[in-house]
């Protein structure tokens, strides 16, 4: 789920945060990175339990209508019982592994906040997607999970309300929502009727190597700080270390600390990542202005041996 951009972002966010706090030490930071990175499996956990919800408020509403003399808007299909018998859905909903997990956590907050998951049934019912997948005759594997990536994609993911509940209760989850809402896209849509279990339970983690590298890239800008600043330094003669934007700086020193201590990551592949990340957390200018200095040390640190890689690189 995690790539090694979105662990380089977590560390930049780390450093951010120790460089703002006067009482954060180096050690504090370690511990609140591997939160923040194991947080983003907890969102990946609400969003799938928030799909649980969403059928247990449609299985609700249409044993209501069978128990009441009141008619009832899924009365109007073919089939009412379509949606909750979807089979999609219901893999994630009879997930033994996904409801030990969520027990484990403690992970109740639809149940303590229904109010969005009321929200989230309404607009789904009111729409286009599920209108049509009710009035549909047929029935299919294909079509349950054409309807679940379509609910997904275009009523949850980009649910602002969702989003604000989300950024209130955890600030290190607006970064992290975007990137959680395409792998389960990516999730749903590589779905089959014989999915074990597991499936919607993958790693984090590609492999432990990504948690140490996550750990050594923060530690090591960390503890040399000062000599990162001074390589900046010695490149932008005519600039006050004042006026490089805070995010830049840090971006810099870590693309320092990974062309000097990570020998199987290819320069091109360090240069590339930060000059992204930069596109994406700071300012317009700045890609550019990152891509100088480090192309300019990359050349320095060849010149004098300095840069020793191997192996195929680390992506």
């Amino acid at each position: 789920m995690l790539t090694r951009r979105h662990i380089r972002v977590k560390v930049m966010q780390c450093i951010y945060a120790l460089t703002h706090s006067q009482d954060d030490t180096l050690e504090k930071q370690v511990k609140f990175l591997k939160y923040s990175i194991d947080n983003m499996y907890t969102l990946y956990l609400l969003m799938l339990s928030l799909l649980v919800e969403v059928h247990s408020k449609a299985k609700e509403q249409v044993e209501l209508s069978s128990n009441s003399y009141l008619g009832n808007a899924s009365d109007s299909y073919p089939n009412k019982y379509k949606f909750i018998n979807n089979e999609l859905l219901l893999q994630i909903v009879d997930n033994k592994l996904l409801k030990e997990e969520l027990s484990r956590r403690k992970l109740n907050n639809w149940y303590l906040n229904e109010e969005y998951v009321k929200l989230i049934y309404k607009e789904v019912v009111a729409s286009d997607y599920y209108s049509k997948y009710m009035l549909s005759n047929t029935s299919s594997y294909t079509e349950d999970k054409e309807l679940i990536v379509d609910l997904y994609k275009n009523i949850i993911a980009p649910n602002e309300k969702i989003y604000d509940y989300f950024e209130d209760d955890k600030l290190t989850w607006v970064d992290d929502i975007p990137i959680v809402n395409t792998f389960v896209l990516k999730l749903l849509k590589k779905a089959t009727n014989n999915n074990v279990d597991s499936f919607f339970l993958p790693s984090l983690l590609k492999d432990d190597d990504d948690m140490v590298f996550a750990k050594q890239l923060l530690t090591k800008t960390l503890l040399n700080n000062d000599l990162y600043v001074k390589e900046i330094e010695g490149k932008t003669p005519n600039w006050d270390k004042d006026r490089i934007a805070d995010i830049d700086a840090i971006l810099l020193k870590m693309g320092i600390c990974e062309l000097l201590n990570f020998p199987s990551i290819p320069e091109k592949v360090t240069i590339n990542e930060f000059l992204e990340i930069a596109k994406e957390y700071s300012t317009p200018k700045s890609s550019i202005f990152i891509n100088g200095i480090l192309d300019k040390l990359v050349r320095e640190y060849k010149s004098e041996g300095k840069l020793k890689k191997m192996g195929r690189g680390l992506l």
